[in-house]
């Protein structure tokens, strides 16, 4: 049954397609060409159904050049150049398909979207007030040239627009805090005001108008006049969250910020409201604090408040985590996320993130066992694999990183190169450590390959290369890509300096490792041996000797 609306559907869109061809075609073919032309323009219909893009393209491009003046061949044509980023030819062909077929609102629309993105607004402009004078009724065509004007910055021309809106479909509360927004830009606050008071008139059983007549009182000032609307919205509806906000503000602004506070507080103990309406209040209040640390101790306070109602509600849990992740409370943070974890272990999100704590603190023992935890129910994931294996590698225990890396690799797609090639300068760096030259250059061999943009796998190997006093040319090539991708980098400098030296070009060895010094004061013990010899070769006995 399923496959039999597929079908349906698929042969109603080569019907209306193809009528529309035959109804807008209005270049006379040849009998011959007529038949060539009819069956790729179905052809190009079908493979398009399925997905099979470049044949679609290639098929429409043939097809033009038996009619280039099928306003439909030029319509389908302009999607795929649209999607090739060639804007001019895709803008070119829209235009001409809107030349031979006047009618066709679709292409007419396409070609105002294309001006407005490219940044010609006139043009845009032009296309919409000509589909709206033809189309009056088609209220999406006046937020296009609502949302063109806000981009001009032109409010009030944006404004008259939202009007003609209204009156197609009256009062609005979309339309109607659109216009209020563009009030409040554009400074006119008095119609800003009356804006919503025409809202709250219309919706008088609606509360969070009321509050919003409060809030505009409060920014002006007349504290006690928006306490009138904050209280009238109270009576309206008892338990709207947006109130408690309101006081909580008011109290602010009176500059009690106890019972600011309190409000809050009030709100987060009330049973009336639920779970979602408490997590908004603290959101808004979140967002309204100072950072200031008693601030922070409060906010502290009210999620603990929240955790203590909703223990169940492991979102708040991740919310409280993230939120402490942002003030630098790491370890409160991951008490957050394991609680998380205990009861979701498949929440990818949250590994990664108690992953991305221990990278942060260095814990090789804590990366492991998070990478191994996080393997039993995401066996699937490289990267767990990876960091595992540097994590053992820091704690030289080369034999359990060299596994963790090979097991790594059996999963990942021969499509990700990138990653590939950091597995291979990984096992690369673990063979060095081993001593075993030979397999290390083969696997930065390998990373070069996969990446040849891997500059931490160029910079090693040419160093390492450098040690062998071989191959000196193939090393320098890697030392100066290296440099070329990151020309700041003091250690792919050093290592740029060190190669002119087995090189005997001593000058430009002084020039790079001077270059290397001028650019950071704390320099390795490494750089500076290096300098010291560099010195030596040169003559500069003293000046070594003082470094």
């Amino acid at each position: 049954m399923k496959q039999n609306t597929l079908n349906i559907t698929f042969y109603i869109s080569i019907i209306l397609l193809f009528i529309t061809y035959c109804f807008t075609n209005a270049k006379e073919l040849s009998h011959k060409n007529q038949f060539k032309f009819d069956y790729f323009f179905l052809d190009a219909i079908r493979t398009k159904q399925k997905n099979e893009h470049t044949q679609t393209f290639n098929t429409l491009e043939y097809i033009f050049k038996i009619d280039s003046l099928s306003p439909t061949v030029l319509y389908e044509l302009s999607k795929y150049y649209l999607f090739l980023k060639k804007e001019e030819l895709a803008l070119n062909a829209l235009q001409k398909a809107v030349t031979y077929d006047p009618t066709n609102c679709n292409y007419q629309l396409a070609l105002a979207k294309l001006n407005q993105k490219l940044g010609n607004f006139n043009e845009a402009i032009s296309i919409y007030k000509k589909l709206i004078k033809k189309e009056p009724q088609y209220t999406e065509l006046y937020y296009y040239l609502v949302n063109l004007y806000i981009e001009q910055l032109n409010i009030d021309k944006a404004i008259k627009t939202l009007n003609k809106i209204e009156k197609n479909i009256g009062i609005n509360e979309i339309i109607s805090l659109q216009k209020i927004q563009l009030y409040k830009v554009s400074c006119k606050k008095p119609q800003s005001l009356k804006e919503i008071k025409i809202l709250a008139k219309k919706f008088p059983t609606i509360a969070k108008y009321q509050i919003l007549i409060g809030d505009f009182y409060l920014e002006e000032k007349k504290i006690e006049k928006a306490l009138l609307y904050y209280k009238k919205a109270r009576t309206i509806d008892s338990n709207n969250f947006y109130y408690f906000v309101a006081m909580s503000n008011y109290y602010r602004a009176k500059g009690n910020n106890k019972k600011s506070i309190k409000e809050i507080i009030k709100a987060l103990n009330d049973n009336k409201l639920d779970f979602e309406s408490k997590l908004a209040i603290l959101g808004i209040f979140i967002n309204n604090s100072h950072a200031s640390n008693e601030n922070k101790k409060i906010i502290y306070s009210l999620f603990e408040i929240l955790i203590k109602q909703y223990s169940q509600y492991k979102k708040l849990n991740r919310i409280y985590g993230q939120f402490l992740l942002s003030q630098k409370k790491k370890e409160k943070a991951k008490i957050q996320f394991q609680t998380v974890i205990k009861s979701f272990p498949k929440d990818l999100e949250i590994w990664i993130q108690l992953l991305n704590i221990a990278l942060q603190e260095k814990k090789p023992d804590e990366i492991i066992s998070i990478c191994k935890n996080a393997l039993i129910y995401f066996p699937n994931i490289p990267e767990f694999y990876l960091y595992k294996g540097i994590a053992f590698f820091i704690k030289k225990a080369y034999q359990n990183a060299l596994d963790s890396y090979l097991n790594g690799l059996k999963i990942i797609s021969k499509n990700n190169t990138v990653l590939l090639s950091i597995f291979f300068e990984q096992i690369g760096d673990l063979y060095h450590q081993l001593d075993n030259i030979k397999k290390s250059f083969i696997y930065y061999q390998k990373a070069i390959q996969y990446n040849n943009k891997n500059i931490i796998a160029l910079n090693n190997y040419a160093y390492y290369i450098l040690l062998t006093k071989k191959n000196l040319d193939k090393a320098e090539k890697m030392a100066a890509k290296a440099i070329q991708i990151q020309p700041n980098n003091i250690v792919y400098i050093d290592t740029y300096a060190w190669l002119f030296f087995q090189k005997k070009n001593y000058s430009l060895a002084k020039f790079y490792i001077e270059k290397a010094i001028y650019k950071n004061d704390t320099m390795s013990s490494e750089i500076l041996d290096h300098y010291r010899n560099i010195l030596y070769k040169i003559g500069a006995i003293k000046k070594a000797i003082l470094e």
